[in-house]
């Protein structure tokens, strides 16, 4: 089993930066990957970003590509996400998770998730 614990979110303005972290606990070796996902009021949960545990390769939504870094350190078991340039369109429940096995594109694929810290940006 994983525990994931999210911290970082916040009420920001736009153009403003925010770093989501994600603590996890637990069987932590047995990560294959871990993403972020958000879910605004009325919209389904969608994936933001991802990185694999071995290659560290990552993948980005479009719609935050050059706006938004994804890291891992697996030293401290914590994940993170760098978000700058917030658009009023990133407010959302940001989802940390987990995956054991690839692939790790879609929420299905994830085994253990936190419960989520809220993002809002303001005009």
């Amino acid at each position: 089993q994983v525990q994931l614990v999210e911290s970082g979110g916040g009420s920001v303005q736009a153009g403003g930066s925010l770093r989501l972290s994600c603590a996890a606990s637990g069987l932590t070796s047995s990560i294959a990957c871990m993403g972020w996902f958000r879910q605004a009021p009325g919209k389904e949960r969608e994936g933001v970003a991802s990185v694999k545990t071995f290659g560290a390769s990552t993948y980005y939504t479009d719609s935050v590509k050059a706006r938004f870094t994804i890291s891992r350190d697996r030293a401290k078991n914590t994940l993170y996400l760098q978000m700058n340039s917030l658009e009023p369109e990133d407010t959302a429940m940001y989802y940390c998770a987990a995956a054991n096995t690839y692939p790790c594109g879609l929420s299905r694929d994830y085994d253990y998730w936190g419960q989520g810290t809220q993002v809002t940006v303001s005009t």
